[in-house]
């Protein structure tokens, strides 16, 4: 799977030359012309249910594996191309909400994984689908707090935010990380708007109801997608801080897996993606092998009741929890250590994690 995933990417420049024929050619259209024959008996095919699409999945792997001496490396790439089709039709022109964080920014695993990540995003921008990425960025905090002599502090999985540390988080955040990620996206061919919550007031913050103990750690209260539309439905790639501010312009440290959640909703997206530094939700937290691949609300929640989800992951879920309720159609936590987990997610049905349905 990683091989096809691997063999996709590098597909990515002969499409975004095509993309860019095609834009020149017809003025407003969103999506390649490649990607405009109808076909529905492979749409058909490519149903809602990842296990529904093992067939293709056999194919990807048998692609993946099977180059032999006869094979040129021209004609693997386009076998796994034509492989992915069935998933790049099912999810053409939907909302791919991801946020990223964890391990994937983490300085000793930084830049193979970052750049994994934004190939990931372009390729899945060229092809069709609108991502939207929004980001935390922990290490990076962390880093800068003890440059300034400051103990991070957690509780609950939560950043305890004074106002020290909140002038840091928003210095990290909105200044370096966002920028950061918006200038490697450029230049890997897409094009990528960086925003904070505070922007065209995205979000709407009010403080944790445990603000007395955590701080300037806020909640979403409201979202006004308004600002972001326009520039999902043009093709660009927005990035999004998850800092924001009350209705007095007090600023509010966010969890970026929450402001993810609730921005999937607003924006009615497909699928909410959590990139994380943990394979997914584990049946049992001392075993990593005891990945569980899919589960529904009922399950996750029963899961929750028997203490089998605590600590860093409770966010997470109660958040992929409350976009499904919502309307999102699927919501996934998956192993932002491996490297093109997002086209392992979205371009396979073995995926890179947990996901979670409605």
């Amino acid at each position: 799977m990683a091989a096809a995933a691997a063999a996709s990417l590098e597909i990515a420049p002969f499409l975004q030359s095509q993309l860019s024929f095609s834009s020149k050619s017809k003025a407003g259209s969103h999506s390649p012309s490649i990607f405009k024959i109808k076909t529905p008996h492979v749409e058909n095919f490519a149903s809602n249910h990842r296990t529904e699409i093992t067939k293709s999945s056999r194919s990807l792997t048998s692609a993946a594996t099977a180059v032999t001496d006869t094979q040129t490396p021209a004609e693997f790439r386009v076998d796994i191309l034509s492989e992915s089709l069935p998933f790049i039709q099912k999810f053409r022109g939907k909302t791919i909400v991801v946020k990223y964080g964890g391990a994937a920014m983490k300085p000793n695993q930084k830049d193979n994984l970052l750049a994994s990540v934004v190939k990931d995003l372009v390729l899945l921008s060229v092809v069709g689908l609108r991502p939207v990425l929004v980001h935390g960025g922990g290490p990076e905090i962390n880093f800068w707090l003890k440059r300034f002599g400051i103990e991070p502090v957690f509780r609950d999985g939560l950043r305890v935010t004074d106002a020290n540390t909140m002038e840091i988080v928003s210095m990290v955040l909105v200044g370096r990380v966002n920028k950061s990620l918006v200038s490697l996206i450029n230049k890997a061919g897409a094009t990528a708007v960086g925003l904070s919550g505070m922007d065209g007031r995205l979000f709407t913050a009010r403080p944790s109801p445990n603000s007395d103990k955590l701080g300037f750690v806020g909640e979403v209260a409201r979202v006004d997608p308004t600002v972001i539309e326009p520039l999902v439905n043009s093709g660009h790639i927005p990035v999004i801080a998850s800092v924001a501010a009350d209705e007095f312009g007090q600023s509010y440290n966010i969890n970026a897996d929450t402001v993810a959640g609730e921005l999937a909703a607003a924006l009615g997206a497909e699928k909410l993606i959590l990139l994380t530094d943990v394979a997914g939700i584990l049946e049992n937290r001392e075993d990593p092998m005891s990945l569980v691949k899919e589960i529904d609300i009922k399950g996750v929640k029963k899961m929750i009741e028997d203490g089998k989800v605590g600590g860093g992951m409770m966010p997470k879920v109660n958040c992929c929890i409350r976009s499904l309720a919502q309307g999102v159609r699927t919501a996934s936590i998956i192993d932002g250590r491996v490297e093109h987990s997002l086209l392992l997610e979205i371009l396979t049905d073995a995926g890179a994690g947990t996901m979670i349905t409605g």
